[in-house]
């Protein structure tokens, strides 16, 4: 099934959802110290590979990070090439006082926002859902 690529759909039908625990960004010069079955998202820079793990993980293997975020998945399968959606939810989110991190995977986005973010995160995407209803 191919993803939506309407943006009001998506935005009206997007239901964020909070995922429990606290993650954080760390970046790994190789990747032998992790198992990768306990990595959410791999990227490689040129700086090396950024990984996103939960904090738990991160402290047990005495990995730095500077920031502990929350992470909600936006539930609607979207489309890698709809036009819109992170604009979307970045600009609300912003109007908010709230940075964010997207990503996005094959069949959702998800967003990292400040832990201390994630409840007032969680009712500015579900006011912009219900605006485009």
């Amino acid at each position: 099934m191919p993803g939506e690529k309407d943006l009001n759909t998506l935005l009206k039908t997007m239901r964020p959802a909070l995922n429990p625990g606290d993650f954080v960004f760390c970046v790994l010069p190789s990747l032998h110290v992790i198992d990768l079955n306990e990595v959410l998202l791999l990227f490689k820079e040129a700086e090396g590979y950024t990984v996103i793990i939960s904090k738990e993980l991160a402290d047990s293997l005495q990995l730095e990070y500077s920031f502990v975020a929350a992470w909600i998945t936006l539930s609607v399968h979207s489309a890698l090439d709809a036009v819109g959606l992170t604009a979307a939810f970045s600009q609300a989110l912003a109007a908010g006082g709230i940075s964010c991190n997207a990503v996005a995977a094959f069949y959702h986005d998800h967003i990292f926002v400040g832990k201390k973010d994630a409840e007032k995160a969680m009712e500015i995407l579900w006011q912009l859902a219900q605006l485009a209803a």
